[in-house]
């Protein structure tokens, strides 16, 4: 098949395997890029879910990610401070709204939540939750079920846990957790009756093979939101001196995401301030949704300016399950 047929197959209903994504992989980017629009739009239409995060608690972080600036592991000017009081988080999600943003993301460093901390998260949920209609997500590692449910009663709707590679690759990347603890957390979030956000991180020494056993592990977990996440080499990690990726390989990958799961919100998220066009060619290969504003310990993009782009490009910017 070529990729038009391909497109045509899972229009049809059916999924591609590994073969078929290294086949797709290889092809003309433009027409790659092209018929992954053309997946996008039939599955998902025209709706654009953009989120916005907050750094709740940064740096110190045990775990030795080598692409992370919050690793305690590295010398780093990340910012460091404990996790933000119920105020702080309920100002910064009012604010966003404010902005337009529908969805809201609290972020901590670290392997975990401690219980305290869980509990204070909670706190500020339920509070944003009675001040304001957006929605939270969080992201606070490898908790496990209990506090994943205790994280939903609150009000969370959506819980973040990248994969950030394939599981062949992962121990090149970290060595203080395993892939297989990500995937026992994420396990523990959906049965505690949470939606669940995960991607990984391009640009880090993977092959496209990499990639494409990631997002299909990522197909095969039923998860629907993917945020690809570019490497952007911090000074005084282990990757600071790595290659940056070429947009063609950046749109490749997210047009071939776009074929492995054609239903899900592919969201472009860290690194996008570092393109040249701020992302406008990805949301026209199959990219679909993204992180606004700042990012975890490196700026972003505007609100502002996203919506009017993405205005421009006829998307219309709502929750991704309405």
């Amino acid at each position: 098949m070529n990729v038009k047929e391909y497109a045509d197959y899972i229009i049809d209903g059916n999924d591609i395997t590994k073969e078929d994504a290294l086949f797709l992989a290889k092809a003309d980017i433009h027409v790659l890029a092209d018929e992954a629009d053309r997946l996008r739009k039939h599955f998902c239409g025209n709706t654009f879910d953009m989120c916005t995060i907050i750094n709740a608690k940064s740096g110190k972080c045990s775990e030795n990610c080598k692409y992370c600036a919050q690793s305690s592991h590295y010398t780093t000017k990340v910012e460091e401070y404990p996790l933000l009081s119920v105020s702080d988080i309920v100002r910064e999600a009012k604010r966003n709204e404010e902005q337009g943003v529908l969805r809201f993301s609290i972020v901590t460093s670290g392997r975990k939540l401690t219980g305290p901390e869980v509990d204070s998260v909670c706190e500020s949920v339920r509070e944003i939750k009675r001040e304001t209609g957006i929605e939270v997500c969080a992201s606070h590692g490898l908790l496990d079920e209990a506090q994943f449910r205790k994280l939903k009663d609150a009000g969370v709707t959506r819980i973040h846990n990248n994969l950030e590679t394939s599981k062949k690759n992962f121990s090149n990347i970290c060595t203080t957790h395993t892939y297989d603890d990500k995937i026992k957390a994420i396990e523990a979030a959906v049965r505690a009756g949470l939606n669940v956000c995960s991607g990984g991180i391009i640009g880090m020494g993977e092959t496209m093979e990499d990639r494409i056993d990631m997002i299909l592990d990522i197909r095969g977990l039923g998860i629907r939101s993917v945020p690809v996440n570019i490497l952007n080499p911090i000074p005084g990690t282990p990757y600071e001196k790595l290659e940056r990726l070429t947009y063609d390989e950046i749109i490749r990958t997210v047009a071939v995401f776009r074929f492995v799961n054609p239903k899900a919100s592919i969201r472009m998220a860290g690194g996008r301030g570092l393109l040249p066009d701020k992302g406008r060619r990805a949301f026209m290969s199959g990219a679909n949704a993204a992180i606004s504003g700042d990012m975890l310990t490196t700026a972003g993009i505007t609100v502002g300016t996203d919506i009017k782009m993405l205005t421009e490009l006829g998307y219309e910017v709502k929750l991704d399950y309405e």
